[in-house]
């Protein structure tokens, strides 16, 4: 059997992220992601995502109409860093959404060289 430069076979290895088949991508320069109006139950954000390590996201909670909410301002925003199945998200003062449930809220996603597999209220 012959191995090497010009040989005709070889082997690779694919891996398949867990819960993370599709995502929303930005490059370094960064981009966003607005949701539509949400309401939900449950105590705390949390959310599947892989950044490089220039990379991070944001989140930022605002009204239904995308004015932020005191508390949860991007300015007070945790930069998420890493690459993680369920992290939550948290804020300089709070961890907790809980006192939000039921009522109306957008996401925004700012995003520096990450994808962004999913998200969820538990």
């Amino acid at each position: 059997v012959r191995h090497g430069l010009g040989s005709s076979s070889y082997v690779r290895r694919y891996t398949l992220r867990i819960d993370g088949f599709a995502s929303v991508w930005a490059p370094l320069a960064g981009g966003e992601l607005v949701t539509k109006p949400l309401k939900f139950s449950g105590g705390r954000l949390v959310m599947n995502y892989s950044t490089s390590g220039a990379g991070s996201i944001r989140v930022e909670v605002g009204d239904e109409n995308g004015k932020p909410l005191p508390g949860y301002e991007l300015a007070s925003a945790y930069r998420h860093l890493g690459d993680t199945i369920e992290q939550t998200v948290q804020w300089k003062t709070t961890r907790s959404v809980g006192g939000l449930k039921g009522r109306a809220v957008r996401l925004r996603f700012v995003i520096h060289d990450a994808d962004l597999y999913s998200f969820r209220f538990v």
